[in-house]
């Protein structure tokens, strides 16, 4: 999901009076992202051009003023776009849908913020996927998204990644150690499926050390409804609990990769949609990966995801390999293959890419430029 390098220009004013003195800074910075994909869904092909690969393409400002005694103001604007038309990306009624939140940071005590921002059980599990949580051609993405349109977890809230109105707090660097804790207000969104989610509670705890990292999350989010086209009336999202758990460990060039979550819903009421389509059923997703650095230039990168819906026959398995090879600081060039098979009534896909028939599957070919500034 992001991908973030700093750059460009840092514009710094300081103010001295008597022994006090304040400094500010913001910086501008971005990633433009595009390829061209090869698509076989279902027996049949497409060619078509498309953005945000690797790394999504975005700007962002950043910034921070220093308030004296170790205390810090700092923001974090962020908005995401098609590279190939300009358009917004994923939300276009959201102008920084990817980041936009101002907090407190001290270095004692931790990072107080306000916003949307990237949630606790993301950043525990970003550090153990290989393909970086991208919303593109991340086959964790793709298992995660599923639940939204996947017949027998409609009513199951998945992670989205990032959360509307939120308090969210992070701790300094303990021993290795690092808490993350969150707080959600309900919040309404028109895209892509109008949707009103209920509060919520993500907390996660990480650790790093001797080449290992590892870290456990806890989401939990309150019931909601969505309106979905086609359904006589709306949805009810059952509130949904999620457990997730991550592994990651560097022997030399390589660095092995693991992660695992499961998603719990409160059963469905009798006589809701929910219950009607048989839409609540619990699931859980797992991936396997490591990340290789062959050269100074040149990065492997190797996936497998398994996704299973428990109750029915529905489960999918996907594979994605990966090369990016860096031709300076900011620029790279990149090729991903992957291939998805859905089982009984599953509907796994890359995200942006429908699949409006169980049991099939897809194969994927795509080669891409990357700039970060």
């Amino acid at each position: 999901m992001r991908f973030i390098s700093k750059g460009i220009f840092t514009t710094s004013l300081a103010l001295a009076a008597g022994s006090a003195a304040a400094q500010s800074s913001v910086t501008l910075y971005g990633v433009a992202d595009t390829f061209v994909q090869y698509l076989n869904k279902g027996g049949a092909s497409s060619v078509s051009q498309r953005s945000g690969d690797s790394t999504g393409s975005m700007v962002g400002f950043r910034g921070k003023e220093d308030l004296g005694g170790g205390l810090k103001a700092v923001f974090d604007l962020e908005s995401g776009f098609n590279i190939n038309n300009g358009a917004s990306f994923a939300d276009t009624t959201t102008l920084f849908y990817r980041q936009a939140w101002i907090g407190l940071q001290q270095d004692k005590y931790g990072t107080l913020s306000f916003g949307r921002q990237y949630q606790p059980s993301f950043w525990a599990v970003y550090p153990t996927d290989p393909f970086r949580g991208n919303e593109v051609l991340s086959p964790l993405s793709a298992a995660d998204l599923a639940a939204a349109s996947d017949r027998r977890t409609l009513a199951v809230q998945y992670a989205p990644g990032r959360i509307s109105n939120t308090i969210f707090y992070q701790s300094p660097n303990v021993a290795g150690a690092k808490l993350y804790a969150m707080y959600g207000f309900a919040a309404t969104a028109t895209q892509p499926i109008p949707t009103t989610s209920g509060n919520m509670i993500d907390v996660a705890l990480t650790w790093q050390g001797a080449g290992l990292y590892a870290a456990v999350a806890y989401l939990n989010q309150h019931s909601g409804v969505e309106t979905i086209a086609g359904l006589p009336r709306s949805l009810n999202l059952l509130g949904t609990e999620h457990f997730s758990g991550a592994l990651a460990y560097q022997i030399g060039i390589v660095k092995l990769q693991f992660n695992y979550s499961y998603a719990r819903p409160k059963d469905a009421a009798p006589g809701s949609m929910a219950a009607l389509l048989g839409a609540g059923h619990a699931l859980s997703y797992g991936e396997l990966g490591a990340t290789i650095q062959a050269t100074d230039a040149d990065e492997v990168q190797l996936a497998v995801v398994e996704r299973d819906v428990r109750g029915v026959h529905d489960n999918a398995v996907g594979f994605q390999v990966g090369v990016d090879h860096n031709v300076s600081k900011r620029t790279s060039f990149y090729a991903r293959a992957g291939y998805i098979k859905n089982n009984g009534s599953s509907t796994m896909s890359w995200p942006g890419i429908s699949v409006t028939e169980p049991d099939a599957s897809q194969t994927l070919v795509a080669i891409g430029m990357t700039h970060r500034f």
